[in-house]
């Protein structure tokens, strides 16, 4: 061990130490870390010694064991062989679980590079790919409910594509709500796909981007389960709508026990994979015209309770904003957050 790794594991082990009860969450769930919540430290150019930029599977896997956790969900993309196989020792060799984010096919010809990028990851270890099925935030890169439509139909045509290779090597795709699909709309895309190769992972806050209930969510998508994106949420007023914010496990809104438990529910061997962004909180544009222009038939119900959400259980003080903050500053700030939802140890005794 060079004097570089010495110091940076000293560091992570000294911030553990400082949480309380740590790390629940990665013992007592075997709680994952997805790759996002890096989104400050992959492939970072900040030449940071303390946070040193991750530049592969084998960097986030190598971290996230000394932080207590028991699995990664990172992109698999163009891995080599001899990469693949390189992650699986390390993933073996650290008793850690790994899963995919992928890709999908969009048309034919794009099918074969998909089966050697599924392949690649199964060699590696994984049995899960997480997928999602647009290219942005609905109300952002959505204008029109023909653009919509034709979203869905270009995403059963991908998911079409990919269920053969699935079913083929025997690897379950897990399609998530990405601020795309609200819960009835992806429910609906399984049951026409119909595969026991295809289902979802289920992110616990991402579809109060779309004023839908998050518990109402994880019982529409509960059935399907096959991975999570564990977060915690903020919320707070603005003129045109709410702000949205990933906040440490615990410090939103969010009923994660009760989310916990239904997952299990459905899938005892569900992973638990944390997605905790630290970034500036989103705009929901909801009282904006143009918001609206893909939806059909939302009860103006919806609306009402994400606003009266956003005004009576505001957080204490205002969500955090990382952008004022230098680089080296984001990517403390990062890490403190990811050790704090790896601490969070929720009241109760049933997750035990």
């Amino acid at each position: 061990m060079d004097r570089r790794q010495f110091l940076q594991r000293a560091t992570a082990g000294a911030m553990v130490l400082s949480l309380p009860d740590m790390p629940f969450l990665a013992k007592e769930m075997g709680m994952g870390v997805v790759v996002h919540s890096y989104g400050n430290r992959w492939n970072s150019k900040a030449g940071s010694s303390k946070y040193p930029g991750f530049t592969s599977a084998i960097d986030l896997l190598e971290h996230c064991h000394q932080i207590g956790s028991a699995g990664v969900q990172v992109v698999v993309k163009d891995w080599t062989a001899d990469f693949a196989k390189n992650v699986r020792d390390k993933r073996e060799k650290l008793g850690m679980y790994l899963e995919g984010s992928i890709g999908l096919p969009k048309k034919a010809d794009e099918v074969a590079g998909f089966e050697q990028d599924v392949m690649r990851a199964k060699e590696a270890g994984a049995q899960v790919l997480r997928t999602v099925c647009s290219g942005g935030r609905r109300y952002e890169i959505l204008h029109s409910a023909a653009a919509f439509a034709d979203m869905k139909k270009n995403a059963m045509t991908s998911l079409t594509l990919a269920e053969p290779v699935l079913r083929r090597h025997k690897v379950k795709l897990a399609v998530e709500n990405h601020k795309d699909w609200r819960s009835p709309e992806l429910v609906g895309m399984l049951k026409q796909l119909n595969s026991e190769w295809v289902g979802a992972t289920l992110d616990f806050g991402n579809n109060m981007a779309l004023v839908e209930d998050s518990m109402e969510v994880v019982k529409n998508l509960a059935p399907y389960v096959m991975s999570t994106h564990v977060k915690d949420m903020g919320v707070e007023e603005y003129a045109d709508g709410f702000l949205l914010s990933e906040v440490p496990l615990g410090k939103g809104v969010l009923d994660l026990p009760a989310m916990y438990a239904l997952c299990r529910k459905h899938n005892p061997a569900v992973t638990f994979n944390l997605e905790m962004i630290t970034r500036d909180p989103l705009e929901i544009p909801c009282l904006k015209p143009d918001y609206w222009s893909t939806f059909e038939g939302v009860p103006g119900g919806d609306l009402a309770r994400m606003l009266r959400l956003a005004r009576q259980q505001k957080s204490a003080g205002p969500l955090p904003r990382v952008s004022q903050l230098s680089p080296e500053a984001r990517l403390a700030a990062e890490e403190q957050n990811i050790l704090a939802c790896l601490a969070y140890s929720p009241a109760t005794s049933s997750l035990k």
